[in-house]
C-alpha cells in the first residue's frame, strides 16, 4: 500500500508514442496538501486585501473629515477672536459713555449696574485680549471655557448697557419735560428779576416774563406735563399749571381762556391757552413762569429756540 502508484497516460497527436508517468501516492497526496495550502493562503490573503482595502478607504474618509473638522475649527476660534474683539470694543465704548454721563462717577451713587468685569469674566485691553490670542493646538476643552467666558461677558455687557438704556431714557423723558421752547412769540414787556410795579411804582420781585402779544392768540405747550390747576387766582386773573416732572411746574396767568383741564396730559406745542387781559393786567398779554422744586427760576434758562 505505501509503494501504491497512479500511471498517467499522455496520448499525443499525430501517431507519436504514447507516455506513462508513474506517481507514487505519497507524491500525490503531498502535492494535494500543498495545493490546499496554497489555496487557503491565497483565500486569506484575498480577505486581508479587501480588509486593507477597506481600512483604506475609510482612512481616506477619515482624513477627508478631519481635515473638514479642521477648517471649521479654525473658522470658530477665528469668529470667536471676532466676538471677543467686538466685546472689547463694547466695553470700552461703554466705559467712554458712562464717563460721559458720569454713570460711573461713585460720589453721584449712579452706578446701579456692573462698570467694572466681575473675576473671570474681565476683557483685558487692547493687545492682551484673552479672548483673541489664536493657538493652533488649542483642543475644544480650552475652546469651549473660551466660549464659556465670552457668554458670560456678552451677559454682564447686556446689563450694563441696559443700564445705560434706561438712563437714556430717563434722559430722554427728562429733555420731554424740559420747558424749552417759548409758549408764544411776542414782545417781552418785563423780563425776569426786580421791576417797578406798574401800580405801585415800587420795586419788586418780577417772577416770570410778560409777553404781550394779541387777544385771544394762542399759547403752546412748552414741554410734556399734567394740568394741575386751572381757574382763577388772585392778581394773576385765569391761571393755568402745567406740571412736566422733575419737579419742573410752569405757570400761565392773565389768560382769556383754558383749552385745558386739570388732570389733562399735554405734549408740546399743544394749544392749552389764550393771551388774555384777566386780573391785575394793563393789557393783553401772557405772564409765564417756571419754577423748579418751588424756586421760581428764569424761564429764559430753560428756552433753546431763541
Amino acid at each position: 500500500m505505501a509503494d501504491k502508484t497512479f500511471t498517467l497516460i499522455v496520448v499525443p497527436d499525430h501517431g507519436s508514442h504514447v507516455k506513462r508517468y508513474r506517481i507514487q501516492k505519497r507524491y500525490l497526496f503531498q502535492l494535494g496538501g500543498v495545493a490546499l495550502v496554497v489555496a487557503a493562503l491565497s483565500l486569506a490573503a484575498t480577505f486581508h486585501y479587501f480588509s486593507v482595502a477597506k481600512d483604506a478607504a475609510e482612512n481616506h474618509v477619515l482624513r477627508e473629515e478631519n481635515l473638514a473638522l479642521k477648517g471649521q475649527l479654525k473658522s470658530i476660534r477665528e469668529r470667536i477672536d471676532h466676538i471677543g474683539s467686538t466685546l472689547d470694543r463694547v466695553e470700552r465704548f461703554d466705559q467712554k459713555l458712562r464717563a460721559i454721563t458720569l454713570l460711573s462717577d461713585p460720589q453721584r451713587n449712579l452706578a446701579m449696574g456692573p462698570t467694572e468685569s466681575e473675576p473671570g469674566t474681565a476683557v483685558p485691553s487692547s493687545g492682551d485680549n484673552q479672548f483673541t490670542r489664536l493657538t493652533t493646538s488649542e483642543n475644544p476643552k480650552a475652546l469651549s471655557s473660551r466660549l464659556d467666558k465670552l457668554s458670560a461677558e456678552a451677559t454682564r455687557q447686556e446689563q450694563s448697557l441696559q443700564e445705560l438704556q434706561a438712563y437714556f431714557q430717563d434722559q430722554k423723558s427728562l429733555l420731554a419735560s424740559t420747558p424749552s421752547t417759548w409758549p408764544v412769540r411776542g414782545w417781552v414787556t418785563s423780563d425776569f428779576g426786580q421791576r417797578l410795579d406798574p401800580y405801585t411804582a415800587e420795586r419788586v420781585m418780577h417772577a416770570g416774563l410778560d409777553i404781550a402779544g394779541p387777544h385771544g392768540k394762542e399759547v403752546a405747550a412748552p414741554s410734556d406735563g399734567t394740568v394741575v390747576f386751572a381757574g382763577l387766582e388772585g392778581g394773576y386773573g385765569n391761571v393755568l399749571v402745567v406740571d412736566h416732572g422733575y419737579g419742573i411746574k410752569t405757570r400761565y396767568g392773565h389768560l382769556s381762556a383754558i383749552r385745558v383741564k386739570p388732570g389733562d396730559r399735554v405734549k408740546r406745542g399743544q394749544i392749552i391757552a389764550a393771551i388774555g387781559n384777566t386780573g391785575r393786567s394793563t393789557g393783553p398779554h401772557l405772564h409765564y413762569e417756571v419754577r423748579v422744586n418751588g424756586l421760581q427760576q428764569n424761564p429764559r434758562k430753560f428756552i433753546l429756540d431763541e
